[in-house]
Formats: C-alpha cells, sequence, structure tokens
C-alpha cells in the first residue's frame, strides 16, 4: 500500500522539478531586467564612517563586489579584483566593494588586507542594495558588473576572478 503511494509522489515530485528547472532555463534573464538606479541612489559609509554617494560612479564601467569580512571566498577573491583595477583604472573602470558588514570592522580588516579600489560598508543598506541588483539568494559574494551607460550586463554568485571579470568588461570599453 505504501509503495502505491510513494510512487504517484515521486512521479509529482519529478514533474514538478523538471517543470521547475524548464521554467527556469526559458524565462528571460534578470540580467535584462535589473535597473542600476539603487547603486546611483545610494548613500554608504566608508570605512572611515563617511557618506558616500554611490551616484559618483556613474558613467563608469563599474564591478560592485559584495562581500564580508567573515566569508572566505570574499577575501579569496580580493587579490584579484585589485589586480584588476590596477589593470583597467585608466580605461573609466571602476571596482566598488560593498561590504555586508559593520565599517569598523571592515577597517579592521582592511587593515591586514588593504585594496585599491573603494569601499563602502552597510549590513542592512548593503544587503537591501545587493537584493536591488539581483542577489535574491543572499549568496556572497555576488558580483554585478555595469556598463557606462548604467545597464546592468552581468551578475555573478559565487567567487569570482579576474579572467571571468576580464571577459565581461573588455567588450564595454570604448577602443
Amino acid at each position: 500500500m505504501l509503495n502505491k503511494i510513494i510512487k504517484p509522489l515521486f512521479f509529482i515530485a519529478l514533474v514538478l522539478t523538471v517543470a521547475l528547472v524548464s521554467r527556469h532555463f526559458s524565462s528571460p534573464s534578470n540580467e535584462n531586467e535589473l535597473s542600476s538606479t539603487p547603486l546611483y541612489t545610494a548613500n554608504l559609509p566608508d570605512v572611515s564612517g563617511k557618506t558616500q554617494n554611490l551616484g559618483q560612479y556613474k558613467g563608469k564601467i563599474i564591478i560592485v563586489n559584495f562581500w564580508a569580512t567573515w566569508c572566505p571566498p570574499c577575501k579569496e577573491e580580493m587579490p584579484e579584483l585589485i589586480a584588476l583595477q590596477q589593470s583597467f583604472k585608466d580605461k573609466n573602470v571602476i571596482v566598488l566593494g560593498i561590504a555586508i558588514d559593520e565599517p569598523l570592522l571592515v577597517a579592521e580588516y582592511l587593515k591586514t588586507a588593504p585594496v585599491n579600489y573603494p569601499i563602502v560598508a552597510s549590513e542592512t543598506e548593503g544587503s537591501l542594495l545587493g537584493e536591488q541588483l539581483g542577489n535574491d539568494k543572499g549568496v556572497l559574494p555576488y558580483t554585478v558588473i555595469i556598463n557606462a551607460d548604467g545597464k546592468v550586463v552581468n551578475t555573478h554568485f559565487g567567487r569570482i576572478n579576474k579572467t571571468i571579470l576580464e571577459a565581461a568588461i573588455k567588450p564595454l570599453i570604448s577602443p
């Protein structure tokens, strides 16, 4: 009798799974629907506590990297973000780190691991901004690439590397 119940439940679960997976892969990408407006209107504190208007980066190619001091993959990718910032600093490209953490903790961490790109930090507002820019999973690290026209052109969940980032931003750079 149990077998008679389990078999139909298994097939229902299988059909639902296939339907959800096919819907996910057949639906248009959320990247095309994301707006960069929340980034440009955000005001977040930097590690010294000074409020930064992120609209100052409008007109640049922005690699927005959401991270936290307690996130090992976030810290692993930082040297590659530093190298990317160094390589493309004269090409209208900026790496912007948004720490989902307390500014004081971030400032302490950056004393041991300095970066060459701007970092702002806010646990609550940073998380909300990440959601508005497509991080519906709450995953860190999370990276968003915005072209100079302000269009979100790429998002990436999890650890990213310089090779992936270069491939994504090179077509965006004017010759």
